[in-house]
């Protein structure tokens, strides 16, 4: 068997966990820099604000409908998930963290267990120790834990946030309830074929033939079908490296200095380097973008990108900085106000395990100076270790004009009883 848990309305919940003073209450948390709404609690959907909402244009409808904008809290929200995630690692040794707020369990020589009553000690557990309320879909594969945990997100009442496709007359009633554009798995464009097809539910796609579902659908199709028929093909994945690492961001105002530039890229570069070394991993290839305000229609609009490629793989801070600035300078065009500009670094190899060259090789001083960097960084945080091309002076901020307090994770911000 296997299981989805989803953590309800994730971002809102973790606030929630912190400032009861929100329960009950409608809560909307915003993207990067404040932009858009990334996340709301049911009072917030029930009210009729739209996922996505540009604020600026919906703060009146905040403010009249007595809804709780927040920031974005990722330092919480990561803490508060990772959290989430152990504990589940305690139900079974076999889960997949799926994203910040889901993960698959799979339940293999639980013989003769009762399932909704292991899923309510999931639920409880997490929530008493969280304070993060979940729901939890049980069924044969993956693709049905989906459709159950659904089913027991939309009828809380009747559920207790447990739902269990055990039977095969719950399997096809279950199916039969779920729209087609709503399974797990299926995109927009496989939806118009299905559509185009006839099926309206996800009980008619297992109704199609299995050689139409792989000349249209592929093998991905296929699989998904087997899934919602009961068949095991999607299979808990193992956690992998990533295979490309962004960093982008919006300038807090429009940008036209080329030294301002190069200073931003080389924050950027900096910190796609020391994600390449957390995940033990080395690159290629450096992806360089820069572009101005695109939502300003009375001027020119100018986006640029380039690739360089690297004479060795190299997890070198100064190395990708270094790549990046030369890349940033060949796109820079002045008399443009630059509003946007990202690093992206490609071609990931693993650091102890690639092809090494005659003739080009990276400084062997290299290794232990990045990694008395980072180790400094992490012991005094706020990024104190710098390269010279960077803003000694400058941390990058975003906009985050609502921003709570990170409870979990930096010690200033601990709540204390009185």
């Amino acid at each position: 068997m296997y299981a989805l848990v989803d953590c309800n309305n994730f971002y809102a919940s973790c606030e929630r966990a912190f400032n009861p003073n929100l329960c009950q209450k409608p809560v909307a948390i915003l993207s990067n820099n404040d932009g858009c709404v990334i996340s709301r609690s049911d009072e917030a959907k029930v009210l009729g604000l739209p996922m996505g909402a540009p604020i600026f244009k919906w703060e009146a409808f905040c403010k009249a409908n007595n809804i709780k904008i927040l920031s974005s809290n990722y330092p919480l929200y990561g803490d508060m998930s990772h959290r989430v995630m152990t504990i589940l690692e305690q139900f079974t040794p076999d889960v997949e963290v799926y994203s910040i707020d889901e993960a698959f369990l799979k339940f293999e020589g639980f013989n003769n267990r009762d399932f909704t009553e292991y899923g309510g000690q999931i639920r409880h557990r997490i929530l008493k120790w969280t304070g993060i309320p979940t729901c939890v879909g049980i069924a044969p594969t993956k693709a049905l834990s989906k459709v159950a945990n659904k089913i027991a997100r939309k009828f809380p009442e009747e559920t207790k946030g447990v739902y269990v496709i055990d039977s095969e007359e719950k399997r096809i009633k279950a199916l039969k309830w779920s729209k087609i554009d709503s399974i797990w798995g299926i995109g927009f464009g496989l939806q118009k074929r299905l559509k185009a097809k006839g099926c309206k539910t996800a009980y008619d796609f297992t109704q199609l033939d299995d050689d139409w579902v792989l000349k249209h659908c592929t093998i991905v199709g296929w699989r998904l079908k087997k899934d919602l028929e009961g068949i095991s093909k999607i299979k808990i994945e193992e956690v992998k490296a990533k295979r490309a690492i962004a960093t982008t961001r919006s300038f807090e105002g429009t940008v036209s200095d080329l030294e301002e530039i190069k200073e931003r890229i080389s924050t950027f570069a900096m910190r796609c380097a020391e994600k390449l070394r957390q995940q033990h991993s080395s690159c290629n290839m450096i992806y360089v973008s820069l572009r101005n305000n695109k939502y300003i229609n009375n001027q020119a609009q100018y986006k640029a990108s380039t690739v360089v490629s690297l004479p060795y793989p190299t997890d070198s801070s100064l190395v990708i900085t270094e790549a990046a600035i030369r890349a940033v300078m060949s796109i820079y065009k002045p008399n443009f106000s630059y509003k946007k500009a990202g690093v992206a670094v490609m071609g990931l190899v693993p650091t102890n395990n690639h092809q090494l060259q005659m003739f080009a090789t990276e400084n062997p001083k290299h290794k232990p100076l990045m990694h008395t960097i980072d180790s400094l960084n992490k012991k005094y945080a706020d990024y104190k270790i710098k390269l010279g091309s960077q803003d000694l002076k400058r941390t990058w901020k975003m906009r985050q004009e609502r921003l709570s307090p990170r409870y979990t994770t930096n010690i200033n911000d601990i709540i204390v009883v009185k």
